[in-house]
């Protein structure tokens, strides 16, 4: 049985798809952009604030799930420009506290609506 997620918590989908998906124990969320949910407008030009509020958008719909950052198993980072990579990469490290999912990240030519980093999460109960 799937059961969709959706909180006021973090932005609303710009497009087809619904924030999160649970199906079979496993929650699937929709790569996040640094978005501040109350204004659907980017946080920021700078790459530390945008990676920490799109982690802060996995997270509310994580727990709007009733999961907890520890469930989180993978994570995909889509970055812009992968100069940004060992900011990005300390921004995750330090939001997990010692949580290690497995995890990517790559550069890609344009994300959506121009932002600097995109990411989704899996997480298992």
């Amino acid at each position: 049985m799937k059961k969709f997620i959706t909180t006021k918590n973090a932005p609303a989908a710009v497009g087809p798809y619904s924030q999160a998906v649970e199906a079979n124990g496993t929650l699937y969320v929709s790569g996040q952009i640094p978005f501040v949910p109350e204004t659907m407008t980017l946080v920021s030009d700078d790459i530390e604030i945008q990676t920490k509020q799109s982690l802060e958008n996995v997270k509310a719909i994580v727990t709007e799930a009733g999961y907890t950052l520890e469930d989180i198993v993978k994570c995909q980072v889509f970055l812009k420009d992968m100069n940004d990579f060992t900011v990005v990469n300390g921004v995750y490290e330090a939001f997990f506290e010692g949580h290690k999912p497995a995890r990517c990240a790559v550069e890609v030519s344009r994300l959506p609506k121009d932002v600097g980093v995109e990411i989704d999460a899996i997480a298992v109960k």
